[in-house]
């Protein structure tokens, strides 16, 4: 695990003025790699290549970085781990190779230079971001792996080719100005982050996940897919599963355990996060089923019981016999941490929840260096509450096919406080919390009769036409796999999990944990999102995802053979913090400050009075508009960081 970044002039180089630059971008990316840090060059080609280095795997100098092949013919820089290079390595024995160490890096280029680069990395099992510098055609390849676990971004600008692990990495080498990028500007607006494909920079790109890009000269360079989640859809339908439901579930208990193994191998102490939800509490279990002692696991509390799941992972970590460690954090704790996040995620991003991510990586790296993470299995599996209520909608959208737009007009009449008192009048109600505005939100949704157009909403956090009105990019970014999902006729929930599983769980759930886990230079590592259980998954009915109201329902059967159901079975909660009270409380100065900013104004076009009155509907209680205005203030806090 470490930090890569690259230049490569249009020129024949000066070696010092060369190196300068690439060491000022290696400095930046520290953070992703404390145990060394080194730079290759070549001043004849104008080419460096720079590395910072987490060392996990062959500790020695003869896993350092950037590497040569054997042959002398490729130069590598890579982030991340390969979990099937010792079986790579076997089918190497043939071609004689004197092998330095035992890294998985030593093992890609080898790959490479034996196979080529695309066969070998079809091969590939694990994460990884690889940049390839080709001595003898000339050629840089910048790789990402299939589902974009670790990130890379490329620029073309001012007559040459940079890379990096970090945006960050890219602005110290002067390899980017500091020119936004509209259409990224208006993604993030939307979406709340920045998708694969753009950046929030006019002249930096994020390299799309399973493409490789191959580099011929400063002028020429080409994108192509190498695996995609529409072809793990089409696979999944052509291949789907055969069996019984028992054999199915089995089968991917025993993938998920492979899976999970695999992941446990490191030259440096592991651990895995603990939730006590579904799918942390699925890679502890397997990772204590096949160990010899208790594994190290991890979570944090919050005092808000509303958000607090430290007490649940407590108990699932008693009965597995974990090595449990919990961090209790104030509310203090973590607000102390908000002005840290822009410095932490170099581009506008609003998931809040980064706040406990990166508290429980700290903790974390205190005691270990590697960790499992349950992410990825809501998006394969159907866990998240939207996919349950959002199929509800479509029913009910289609059994009022000519009233839906009269109906959702009739929900919005009476405020979200009216709505509150009359749903806690009725009887054996227990809990009215949020419900008018929950009402408010869904209600437009109703209206609206194409499923996709629906996601489109429900995912939304503003139109940047109406926010931005003129000052708006003509140039749109469409979601990844729409067409794919219209042409293919995937029922709605599918529809969501593949288009969730292309942008949302990229662009946020990964980016989330990569940079809040790197900034604590703790590697984080993802069974769920292996490419071979995401494949699995798209094989099995969907009963044994969404099953009537149960979600994840094939993972319960599997967890249930290890953790009893009373420990289980519970509402789901997310991972998430009390944003909507902080913002009307110790955070309300801190948001003032941010809307005041004149350049979200001036430089950014946005309404200033829509957002008035969003702050004012917020303050008021009258709707709960925090993960808007969210939005907005770390955009804010963003620019005033990167840009001011």
């Amino acid at each position: 695990m470490c930090g890569i970044a690259g230049l490569w002039l249009s020129e024949q180089a000066d070696a010092t003025r060369l190196g300068d630059r690439m060491s000022r971008m290696n400095d930046a990316l520290y953070h992703r790699g404390p145990d060394g840090g080194d730079v290759w060059l070549d001043e004849q080609d104008g080419i460096a290549l720079g590395q910072r280095r987490l060392a996990i795997i062959d500790l020695s100098d003869a896993g350092k970085q950037p590497m040569h092949s054997a042959n002398g013919r490729y130069v590598m820089v890579y982030n991340g781990e390969i979990y099937n290079a010792p079986e790579l390595r076997e089918k190497l024995a043939s071609a004689n190779i004197t092998w330095r160490g035992h890294s998985d890096t030593e093992v890609i280029l080898e790959c490479i230079a034996h196979w080529g680069l695309r066969d070998t990395i079809k091969r590939l099992i694990g994460m990884f971001a690889i940049a390839l510098w080709d001595r003898q055609k000339k050629k840089l390849f910048l790789v990402r792996d299939r589902l974009g676990i670790k990130p890379l971004y490329w620029s073309r600008y001012d007559g040459h080719i940079g890379f990096a692990s970090e945006v960050k990495g890219l602005l110290a080498g002067d390899a980017i100005s500091r020119e936004v990028n509209q259409t990224g500007l208006d993604a993030y607006l939307r979406f709340g982050y920045v998708p694969s494909g753009l950046s929030i920079y006019a002249h930096a790109k994020m390299l799309k996940p399973g493409h490789i890009l191959e580099i011929s000269s400063h002028d020429q360079a080409t994108e192509n897919a190498y695996w995609s989640v529409e072809d793990a859809v089409l696979n999944g339908q052509t291949h789907a599963w055969s069996g019984d439901d028992q054999s199915a579930i089995d089968a991917l208990e025993d993938l998920l355990r492979d899976a999970v193994q695999r992941r446990m191998v490191a030259d440096v102490p592991l651990g895995a996060f603990l939730s006590g939800g579904i799918d942390s509490s699925t890679v502890v279990a397997l990772m204590q089923s096949v160990s010899d002692r208790p594994v190290k696991t991890f979570s944090v509390g919050f005092e808000d019981e509303a958000f607090n799941e430290a007490a649940f992972a407590g108990e699932v970590a008693k009965h597995l016999k974990t090595d449990h460690t919990e961090l209790y954090v104030t509310p203090q704790d973590a607000l102390d941490l908000v002005p840290k996040l822009s410095e932490t995620y170099d581009e506008p991003f609003f998931d809040s929840s980064a706040i406990p991510t990166y508290l429980i990586s700290a903790l974390t790296r205190k005691h270990v260096t590697v960790a499992l993470s349950g992410d990825g299995g809501d998006e394969t599996f159907g866990g998240y509450n939207r996919y349950l209520w959002a199929k509800q909608l479509s029913r009910a959208a289609g059994s009022i096919p000519f009233g839906a737009p009269l109906v959702s007009r009739g929900l919005t009449m009476l405020s979200p406080q009216h709505w509150d008192t009359l749903v806690g009048l009725m009887p054996g109600k227990k809990s009215t919390s949020a419900i008018g505005d929950k009402i408010h939100k869904a209600a437009p949704l109703l209206a609206i009769r194409d499923d996709i157009d629906r996601y489109h909403a429900l995912i939304s956090l503003f139109d940047p036409d109406k926010l931005r009105g003129k000052h708006a990019s003509s140039k749109k970014f469409r979601v990844p796999g729409e067409k794919f999902c219209r042409n293919r006729h995937l029922d709605y929930v599918s529809s969501m999990q593949a288009m969730d599983t292309m942008m949302y769980m990229v662009d946020d759930v990964l980016t989330k944990v990569d940079r809040a886990s790197m900034a604590n230079s703790l590697e984080v590592r993802v069974p769920f999102i292996d490419h071979r259980v995401i494949e699995f998954g798209w094989r099995l009915p969907a009963r044994l995802k969404m099953n009537g109201s149960v979600g994840k329902y094939a993972l319960r059967q599997i967890l249930y053979k290890y953790v009893p159901r009373d420990l289980i079975d519970r509402p789901k909660t997310g991972f998430g913090v009390p944003l909507a009270q902080w913002l009307r409380g110790p955070l309300h100065e801190w948001m003032g400050d941010h809307l005041a900013n004149e350049a979200l104004y001036t430089d950014f076009g946005l309404d200033r009075r829509q957002i008035e009155k969003l702050r004012s509907e917020h303050m008021s209680g009258k709707r709960n508009w925090g993960h808007q205005l969210w939005t907005i203030a770390m955009l804010s806090d963003w620019q005033k960081r990167w840009l001011a």
